[in-house]
């Protein structure tokens, strides 16, 4: 039943949780690596994700043979893939940096729909993503001009290259019909299956009964898990996705607050112009040609 203003009230609330990841983040590197903070996060929302399918009883689909497959391959790229990544820029840049660097997806999403989708390639694509990568340029210079370190550097790269990451989950996704929530757990459980496996291989296991690890499971409840389920029901309840969509790019500017407040960093004057640049960029990228 459609209820546009339930629809926006539950998008407001996603979008406020969301905004406190990058700041949960950071909290749980002070004592855990990415590796591990990935590890407790993707197992907490794969408990998470089953304890609401339990809840809605929405079981149909989850165990079979093309479904298998799309969860062995949409799970690889994100939990594991994408926060592999993005979780490791988080390591090397601050939180201002890293965050806004992510939104480059949608940007990302209209080129790569060309080859995926069989979509044109649009003048406004291009010309968004030349606006988006001038905001990684103010962003990445951290409040100092024309001075990059080398691990600074890494972080950026690191962090636009997830944008990429989660755009191809996002086209890979849509060819999914199953139902959202069943979908999802499917992929978080595939997700960390991979990460345990990565951990026991290449790394080795950290002690979560901390505040690092505390951090952990907020970010796989609020930033992974149940996040996601308020937003479908927001998309469920609106009469169309365009109606609460851009909501979503409230999170940058909301997410300064708590980096600001909370990791007490100091939001450089290079950090504001990048995000409305990228912004801009996305919003460039995603005009309609005219008929």
């Amino acid at each position: 039943m459609v209820n546009n203003r339930k629809a926006v009230i539950l998008a407001l609330l996603a979008v406020s949780l969301w905004s406190t990841a990058a700041t949960a983040f950071k909290i749980a590197l002070r004592e855990l690596d990415f590796i591990n903070l990935l590890l407790y996060s993707s197992i907490t929302s794969t408990l998470v994700l089953l304890t609401i399918i339990i809840i809605k009883k929405q079981y149909s689909g989850l165990f079979s043979g093309r479904a298998l497959l799309n969860s062995a391959l949409l799970g690889f790229l994100n939990p594991f893939l994408y926060y592999l990544i993005l979780l490791k820029a988080y390591s090397l840049l601050p939180a201002q940096i890293a965050q806004p660097l992510n939104y480059l997806w949608p940007v990302m999403l209209s080129l790569l729909a060309v080859p995926f989708l069989k979509q044109k390639l649009r003048i406004t694509a291009l010309f968004g993503l030349v606006v988006s990568f001038a905001g990684v340029a103010f962003i990445s210079q951290q409040g100092k001009w024309f001075h990059i370190e080398g691990k600074d550097l890494t972080g950026v790269l690191l962090a636009a290259g997830s944008s990429v990451i989660w755009a191809l989950y996002w086209i890979f996704n849509m060819r999914d019909k199953r139902e959202d929530a069943p979908r999802l757990f499917m992929n978080f459980l595939f997700g960390s299956v991979y990460i345990v496996i990565y951990t026991l291989l290449f790394h080795e296991f950290q002690n979560p009964v901390s505040e690092g690890g505390i951090a952990a499971v907020y970010v796989g409840f609020f930033e992974m898990g149940f996040t996601f389920f308020l937003w479908m029901l927001a998309l469920q309840n609106a009469s169309s996705a365009a109606k609460i969509s851009n909501l979503v790019f409230l999170s940058p500017f909301l997410s300064l607050i708590f980096i600001h407040f909370i990791l007490k960093e100091d939001i450089f004057f290079t950090t504001i112009p990048g995000i409305l640049l990228i912004l801009a960029g996305i919003l460039i990228s995603n005009i309609k040609k005219s008929r």
